[in-house]
């Protein structure tokens, strides 16, 4: 059992950063892909970034692609989102996810279904 707690969620203004962190319980993290989705109020939930269990690899959605980075400390169980240069289309509820997998192609790691391990959100609010 893999249990996900996502914290440095906030309000923003336009153009800041924040650092959104999600740390993980349980053995093996190591060998755990971790991504990052979103959603935003009336919409689907969105693949934002991913990494792969050895942090070799890493993808990203073309709207966060050279402002957002994924990076990940196994020593901590933690993986990070670097969030910069952002706008309001970026604010919604930020969601982390994980699951046992060695895969390394960007078509697996950025589809929700791939991951079975969730956490509870946390929320990214840009002002204008």
């Amino acid at each position: 059992q893999v249990q996900l707690v996502e914290s440095g969620g906030g309000v923003v203004q336009a153009g800041g950063s924040l650092r959104l962190s999600c740390a993980a319980s349980g053995r093996f993290f190591s060998a755990y892909a971790m991504a990052w989705f979103r959603q935003a109020p009336g919409k689907e939930r969105e693949f934002v970034a991913a990494i792969t269990w050895s942090g070799g690899l890493t993808y990203y959605a073309d709207s966060v692609k050279d402002r957002f980075t994924i990076s990940r400390d196994n020593a901590k169980n933690t993986v990070y989102l670097q969030m910069s240069s952002l706008k309001p289309a970026d604010t919604a509820v930020y969601y982390c996810a994980a699951d046992t997998t060695y895969l390394t192609d960007e078509n697996t790691l950025i589809r929700g279904s791939s991951y079975g391990y969730w956490g509870q959100g946390t929320q990214v609010t840009v002002s204008s």
